[in-house]
C-alpha cells in the first residue's frame, strides 16, 4: 500500500455536513472492545437510528473525527496495489463488510481479530465501524447541488479509540474512511487513513 494522491478538503467537509443528527447518512454501528493484549472483551452490532439521541451524538462526533481531521497532514490517501486486491486481504474483508452494511456478525469477528492480532494500543481500547450512504447530489454548471441524485457513495468509517472506566471511549487516536472518496465519487482502490504513519494503523494494512 502507498500513498497516492491528495484529498480535496471539500470533499470531507461535503461528507461531514451529513455526519449530524438531523442529516445522519448511518445506517449502522459495530464495535469491539479489547484490552491492553488485543484480547476482545465484548462486541455490539446496532442500528444506528435506534440508539438513544445522547447515543447517536457521541458516536457521531467519533465518527466525524476522521473525515474532518487535517487534509493531507493527518488524513492521508493510501492505494492498495494489485497484489493487496487479492483474495484473503484486507481490501476483500473490507469490501465485504461494505458490501453487507455490517450486518454480518462472522464477518465483522474476522476484523476484530486482525485488529486484536495487529493492532496494539498500550492500553485497553475500541474499534468502531459505522457503514453510512451518502446520495450524492449532481452540479450544474454554476457547481449549484441539483435535486437529482447522481450517485450512492457507500463507505465504512473504522475509529480506534483508547478507553476508560465502564467502556468510555476518548477522542479516536486512528481510524480509516472506506473507499476512499475522490471526485466526489467512491474509489474502491483506495482508502484514506487518519494517521496512518502510526505504527499501530499501519499494522492493521500491512500485507
Amino acid at each position: 500500500m502507498r500513498q497516492q494522491g491528495r484529498i480535496r478538503r471539500e470533499d470531507m467537509l461535503e461528507l461531514t455536513r451529513r455526519m449530524t443528527r438531523s442529516r445522519n447518512c448511518f445506517g449502522r454501528i459495530a464495535g469491539a472492545y479489547f484490552d491492553e493484549d488485543g484480547n476482545i472483551d465484548g462486541t455490539f452490532n446496532r442500528n444506528f437510528k435506534r440508539l438513544t439521541p445522547g447515543e447517536q451524538q457521541k458516536h457521531l462526533e467519533i465518527a466525524k473525527a476522521i473525515p474532518f481531521s487535517g487534509t493531507n497532514t493527518e488524513l492521508k490517501e493510501y492505494l492498495f496495489d494489485e497484489e493487496e486486491r487479492r483474495p484473503g486481504g484486507m481490501w476483500q474483508l473490507l469490501m465485504a463488510l461494505r458490501q453487507c452494511e455490517l450486518k454480518n456478525d462472522a464477518l465483522l469477528d474476522v476484523m476484530y481479530e486482525v485488529a486484536g492480532e495487529r493492532y496494539r494500543a498500550g492500553s485497553p481500547y475500541a474499534c468502531y465501524m459505522f457503514h453510512g450512504s451518502y446520495d450524492v447530489l449532481l452540479k450544474g454548471t454554476d457547481q449549484e447541488s441539483q435535486w437529482e441524485s447522481e450517485t450512492v457513495y457507500s463507505f465504512l468509517i473504522g475509529a480506534f479509540c483508547r478507553v476508560s472506566g465502564d467502556y468510555e471511549p476518548q477522542k479516536p487516536e486512528s481510524g480509516f474512511l472506506f473507499p476512499a472518496f475522490k471526485d466526489r465519487s467512491a474509489d474502491p482502490r483506495g482508502i484514506e487513513i487518519f494517521r496512518g504513519d502510526d505504527t499501530a494503523i499501519k499494522n492493521l494494512f500491512r500485507s
